[in-house]
C-alpha cells in the first residue's frame, strides 16, 4: 500500500508541475517576470550576430523562450533562473522541441554564475541590476556580445541598437542594445614608431603618439576599440591590430603603403 501511494503522490506532483504556467509580472528574485516578445528575440539574436558557434547564456531566463529559439538557430545556449518552476517549464518546452541537447536550463544566481564560457549573453533585468552585473561583464573575454532587452549600461554606452517590429507584443520592449566586452588597453605602450599613451573609459579611447624627435606628440583621432580590435590615427599613418594580453599586432598604413606594427605595453594600469 506504501508504494501505491508513494506512486499516486509523484505523478500528482508531476501532473502539478506539468500543468504550472508562469504569470506575467510574477515576482521573482530580484525582478517581476515579464516575457521578451518574440520579435525582439530574434532582434536580439540577430544584433548579437549568434553562429552556431556560440555559446549562448541568458541570465534570468524564465520561460527559456530565447534559449529555444537560440538552439533553434544551431547554437548552444544555457538558461540561468532562479526560480525553480520557471526552470522546469522551460526544461520541458526544450525537450517538447526537441532541443534537450542544445537548450539547457538551471536554477541559480546570476550573480554568482560562471558566464567565462559565453560568447554572447542576453538579458532583460532592469538597470540597477545591469550595473551590478557590469563589472562582472566587463571581466569578460574582449569581443564577447552582451544584448540588452531595453535596459542600458549606465555610462558604458552601447556599441549598437535595433528596434524590433511593431506588433502588438512589442508595444513597449523594442529595443535591443548590444555591447562588445573590449580588451584593456589602457597604458603605455613602446613601438618602433614611439611610444603610445592610452587611456579608456570601456570601449572610448584617448591618447597620444610620441614619435622621435617631435617635441609635442601627436593626438591620436579615429580612435575604435572593438573587442580585441583596435584602430587609430595618428598624424598621416592609420594603425589597427589585435590586442593580446601585452601586445599590440597589426598594420600601418601611410598613404599606398602597408607595413607590419607592433607594440608592447610597458606600465599597466589593470
Amino acid at each position: 500500500m506504501k508504494w501505491l501511494i508513494a506512486v499516486l503522490m509523484l505523478c500528482g506532483y508531476a501532473a502539478q508541475a506539468a500543468a504550472y504556467k508562469p504569470e506575467l509580472a510574477q515576482p521573482g528574485k530580484d525582478v517581476v517576470w515579464v516575457p521578451t516578445p518574440d520579435a525582439l528575440v530574434n532582434t536580439m539574436l540577430e544584433l548579437a550576430q549568434l553562429i552556431t558557434d556560440d555559446y549562448l547564456i541568458d541570465l534570468g531566463s524564465g520561460d527559456g523562450r530565447l534559449v529555444i529559439m537560440a538552439a533553434r538557430r544551431g547554437a548552444r545556449a544555457h538558461g540561468i533562473e532562479y526560480n525553480a518552476d520557471l526552470v522546469a517549464y522551460a526544461t520541458r518546452a526544450a525537450q517538447r522541441a526537441g532541443l534537450a541537447q542544445k537548450a539547457t536550463f538551471a536554477k541559480a544566481d546570476l550573480f554568482v554564475s560562471d558566464l567565462s564560457r559565453a560568447s554572447v549573453i542576453t538579458l532583460f533585468l532592469s538597470p540597477e541590476i545591469n550595473l551590478k552585473l557590469r563589472p562582472k561583464l566587463l571581466a569578460l573575454k574582449p569581443g564577447t556580445r552582451i544584448v540588452s532587452n531595453t535596459f542600458t549600461m549606465g555610462d558604458w554606452a552601447p556599441d549598437g541598437q535595433a528596434l524590433s517590429s511593431d506588433d502588438a507584443q512589442a508595444v513597449y520592449y523594442r529595443s535591443a542594445l548590444l555591447w562588445v566586452v573590449p580588451a584593456n588597453v589602457a597604458g603605455t605602450w613602446h613601438a618602433p614608431q614611439g611610444r603610445l599613451r592610452l587611456t579608456q573609459h570601456h570601449q572610448k579611447l584617448q591618447g597620444t603618439l610620441h614619435a622621435g624627435g617631435k617635441a609635442a606628440p601627436m593626438v591620436i583621432a579615429h580612435a575604435i576599440l572593438r573587442g580585441a580590435q583596435l584602430s587609430f590615427v595618428a598624424g598621416d599613418a592609420h594603425y589597427a591590430g589585435i590586442i593580446k594580453d601585452n601586445v599590440i599586432e597589426g598594420t600601418l598604413t601611410r598613404g599606398d603603403t602597408t607595413q607590419p606594427w607592433r607594440a608592447t605595453r610597458v606600465k599597466s594600469t589593470k
